[in-house]
């Protein structure tokens, strides 16, 4: 493709919630505007084309979509693509979040009362769904709020809400909980947009349970682990804990594209008092020195066609040494029955309950 067609090619078309939400948002004045996006920003760019003097803020929680944005936005004066565990704290005028009915309902409630703190007296937080016949969203904003201006259309709706005063009680949704791995008792924060919130999902307790331990490390080199997709950190956590309660030098690095389960994972190995965990962003499972990892531990998502999946394949092997090991769990063992290859060795896969591990050597 060249440069020509890559110009010429039409910009994707913004979801309707996010239509919507804009189409709103014109109808306010202001120029420190906050958006979030369900797509490439397509609300946010176009609030800063038609304010050439307003300040954009364009909010994302995951790394991979914050790229996305900046690959089809490009370069745009007054706008700025975020990722990060939460908004940054303003103060805005206007702030303009459309949602989907599909997405997680504390995760929403956990924004709107974010952006609603960050706005100033007298600024306009809308907000936008999906669902023409949403009855839950407004509720929940009636609820928080005294006054909701309701702006319907065909497929979406909006809602319209002035700042005259601070939230008086925002719910907390941030939590912390325990679990248990041998005799070690393992502390984890989680918060909305984070896998697992609340609980230490089902299938990160087998992939606990199914790690060998205790692991020989060398006396001069400590053992060397890459939790992929960390989620709230708990799998790695629990290694972390395992080699400090059990005297065995262990470096743990756990990396996620959700900025905000990195923060989760560094303040859960804060909460266990480590201090050989490492939480990093990144989106493409890059580590910073490859080769260098004794073990990968991952609990892949099934969506995406398992493009997912075969990303942290990947980063597992560029990140191991030779004869490193890697253990995942997973519901679905046949695609990596067909797929771990080439590059692997010594593939095994064990039913653990309604789960399998599935675990493998660098070749």
């Amino acid at each position: 493709m060249s440069d020509e067609d890559i110009e010429s090619k039409p910009p994707l078309e913004a979801r309707v919630a996010e239509r919507c939400a804009l189409q709103i948002a014109q109808t306010f004045s202001g120029n420190r505007i906050l958006c979030s996006s369900l797509g490439r920003g397509q609300a946010a760019a176009a609030l800063a084309k038609d304010r050439p003097e307003a300040a954009v803020t364009l909010w994302y929680l995951d790394q991979y979509w914050q790229h996305l944005a900046a690959a089809e936005i490009g370069d745009l004066d007054g706008l700025s693509i975020v990722c990060s565990a939460d908004f940054p704290s303003g103060p805005y005028d206007l702030a303009v979040l459309p949602f989907s009915f599909r997405g997680e309902a504390e995760l929403t409630r956990d924004l709107i009362q974010d952006a609603f703190d960050r706005l100033v007296i007298g600024g306009q937080l809308v907000v936008s769904t999906d669902n023409p016949r949403d009855r839950w969203l407004h509720d929940h904003l009636r609820e928080m709020f005294p006054k909701v201006t309701v702006i319907a259309a065909e497929k979406s709706v909006g809602y319209a809400i002035k700042k005259l005063a601070e939230q008086k009680r925002p719910r907390p949704l941030k939590c912390e909980f325990a679990f248990r791995d041998g005799q070690r008792l393992v502390r984890a924060v989680s918060r909305p947009g984070v896998f697992s919130h609340r609980r230490l999902d089902p299938g990160a307790r087998q992939l606990i349970d199914a790690i060998p331990w205790p692991i020989k490390a060398s006396a001069s080199q400590p053992l060397r682990v890459v939790d992929i997709g960390c989620g709230c950190g708990a799998v790695g956590v629990a290694i972390a804990v395992r080699g400090q309660s059990d005297a065995v030098p262990t470096e743990v690095l756990s990396i996620d594209s959700n900025a905000r389960a990195v923060a989760c994972t560094a303040e859960s190995a804060d909460l266990n008092q480590i201090t050989t965990l490492t939480a990093k962003l990144t989106c493409t499972g890059e580590v910073d020195h490859p080769a260098s990892y004794d073990i990968a531990i991952a609990n892949p998502p099934y969506y995406a066609d398992f493009r997912i999946a075969k990303l942290f394949v990947d980063s597992a092997l560029k990140a191991l040494i030779p004869g490193g090991s890697l253990h995942l769990v997973t519901k679905h063992a046949t695609w990596y029955q067909e797929n771990l290859f080439p590059g692997w060795r010594d593939l095994k896969i064990q039913p653990r309950g309604q789960y399998f591990i599935v675990t493998a050597r660098r070749g």
